[in-house]
C-alpha cells in the first residue's frame, strides 16, 4: 500500500487530480461531439473528418513539440497549455448548423496542436514529482485515473449532448481544463527546467536550432537499446489500436450480432478491468521487474484478444465475451505506464520532453497505418482473420519484449557497473 501514499504528496496528488478532471472532460467531449455533429450533419463522414483533425497534429507536429517541451518550464507549460486547451473551445458555442461544422474542424486541430505540449510536458514533469523507482506506480495511478474517467465520463457526455448539444459539451470541457490549471498552478517547489537549447552553439540560427535539438532527441532513441526497443513495442501495438479502432465495431455488428448496447457493455468492461489492472500494478512494481512486466502483460493481451475473437464462433455466450474483455483490461492496462516509467527513467530530463514526443508522434503515425490497413483488407480478408492478425502481433510483441528488452537492459547493468568498477 505504501505506493498509494503517493496520492498524499501534494505536488503529485494536484497533478493526479487535475488529469483525473481533465480526462472525465476529455471523455465527455470524446463522446458528446461525435453524437452533436452526427445530429447536425446526419452524415458519418462529417464525423471521420474531425477524427482524422484530432491525429493529423500529432504526426505533423508532435516530435518538433518536443524540443520546446525541453527548453520550456514543463509546470508553466501545463497550465498555460490548459488554459489555451480551455479557450479554444468557446467558438464550439458559435457552431449552429452543417454549414457552420468547420468550426469544429478548427477548433479540433487546434487543441490536438496544442496537446502535442502539454502531455509531453506532463510526462517530462512526473519525474520531478516522484522517486526514480516511483515511477511506475505514479504511471500507474495516472493511468488508473485515465481508466476511471473512461467509466465516469462516457455517460455524462451523452446526457449532455442529448441537453444542451456541442455547446453544453465544450462547456464541461473547458471548465476540467481551467482546474487542471488551477490544480497544476498550486504546486510548490518546483525547480524550473534547465533549457537544452544551451548545448546548442549560440551563433546557429534558430531554426537549426530546433533541427539540431531535435536530431539529438532521435540519435539519443536510437542509441539506447532499451529505449530503442520500447519504440518498437510502441509502434506494433499502434498499429494494433489502429486496426482494433475500425473493427471493434465490426466485431460487435457481425461477429457477436449486436449493437450500440453491446459495444458500450464491452467498452465498459474492459474499463473496469483496466482499472482493477492500474491498481494491482501500483501494488506489485517493485517486486517485478519492467522487462517481464511489459513482456508478460503484452504476451497475455494478445493471447486473450484472440480468446475473445474467435470464442463466439465456437458458441460461448455474450457473457463469456464480456468477462474476456474484462480480463484483457488487467493486462491492457499495465504495460504502457511500464514502459513508459523505464523511458522517463533513462532518458536524461533535458530530452524527455523531445524523446515523449516522438513516442506520441510514432503512436500516431502507425495507429494511422492500423487504420489503413483495416480499411483496405478487412473486406477481401474478412474481419475475423484482420482481428487474429492484430492478436497475433501483441503476441509477437509480448515474446520480443520477453527477449529483445530483457537483454538490453541486462546489457545496459552490466555496462553500469563495469563504469561504476571503473
Amino acid at each position: 500500500m505504501r505506493n498509494f501514499r503517493l496520492l498524499a504528496r501534494r505536488n503529485f496528488g494536484l497533478l493526479w487530480v487535475g488529469g483525473f478532471i481533465s480526462f472525465v472532460g476529455d471523455w465527455v467531449l470524446y463522446i458528446g461531439m461525435p453524437i452533436s455533429i452526427y445530429r447536425i450533419t446526419g452524415s458519418a463522414l462529417a464525423t471521420t473528418i474531425m477524427f482524422v483533425c484530432g491525429v493529423l497534429p500529432s504526426i505533423v507536429l508532435g516530435s518538433v513539440a518536443g524540443v520546446y517541451v525541453d527548453r520550456w518550464d514543463r509546470r508553466r507549460t501545463v497550465i498555460i497549455g490548459n488554459l489555451l486547451l480551455a479557450a479554444t473551445l468557446l467558438p464550439l458555442a458559435l457552431v449552429r448548423g452543417p454549414e457552420t461544422i468547420w468550426i469544429v474542424y478548427i477548433v479540433v486541430l487546434v487543441e490536438a496542436g496544442i496537446g502535442q505540449f502539454v502531455n509531453p510536458a506532463v510526462g517530462a514533469l512526473l519525474p520531478r514529482l516522484v522517486e526514480t523507482e516511483e515511477l511506475v506506480a505514479a504511471n500507474s495511478l495516472n493511468s488508473a485515473a485515465n481508466n476511471l474517467s473512461r467509466v465516469v465520463g462516457p455517460p455524462i457526455g451523452g446526457v449532455i449532448a442529448a441537453a444542451s448539444g456541442i455547446t453544453g459539451v465544450a462547456v464541461v470541457d473547458a471548465v476540467t481544463f481551467l482546474a487542471a490549471a488551477a490544480l497544476v498552478g498550486s504546486m510548490r517547489g518546483v525547480l524550473d527546467t534547465p533549457s537544452a537549447a544551451a548545448t546548442v552553439e549560440e551563433g546557429v540560427r534558430r531554426w537549426r536550432k530546433v533541427w539540431a535539438e531535435w536530431l539529438d532527441g532521435l540519435r539519443l532513441i536510437w542509441a539506447d537499446a532499451v529505449v530503442r526497443t520500447l519504440f518498437l513495442l510502441v509502434a506494433l501495438s499502434s498499429i494494433g489500436e489502429g486496426v482494433f479502432r475500425v473493427l471493434f465495431i465490426l466485431y460487435a455488428v457481425e461477429i457477436l450480432k449486436g449493437g450500440a448496447a453491446e459495444l458500450g457493455l464491452l467498452m465498459s468492461a474492459q474499463g473496469i478491468g483496466a482499472i482493477l489492472g492500474s491498481v494491482t500494478l501500483v501494488a506489485i512494481s517493485v517486486r517485478v521487474s519492467p522487462a517481464k512486466l511489459i513482456g508478460w502483460t503484452t504476451l497475455l493481451f494478445g493471447l486473450i484478444d484472440l480468446t475473445a475473437f474467435n470464442v463466439p464462433r465456437l458458441g460461448a455466450s455474450f457473457a463469456v465475451v464480456v468477462a474476456l474483455f474484462f480480463v484483457v483490461g488487467i493486462p491492457g492496462a499495465m504495460s504502457f505506464p511500464t514502459m513508459f516509467s523505464v523511458i522517463q527513467a533513462r532518458v536524461p530530463d533535458a530530452y524527455r520532453g523531445r524523446v515523449l514526443g516522438a513516442l506520441f508522434t510514432t503512436s500516431s503515425l502507425l495507429a494511422l497505418v492500423g487504420l489503413g490497413i483495416a480499411g483496405t483488407l478487412t473486406v477481401p480478408l474478412g474481419t475475423l482473420t484482420i482481428l487474429n492478425i492484430q492478436g497475433l502481433a501483441y503476441t509477437f510483441a509480448g515474446v520480443a519484449m520477453l527477449l529483445l528488452l530483457t537483454r538490453a537492459m541486462a546489457a545496459t547493468r552490466v555496462k553500469e557497473q563495469v563504469a561504476t568498477a571503473g
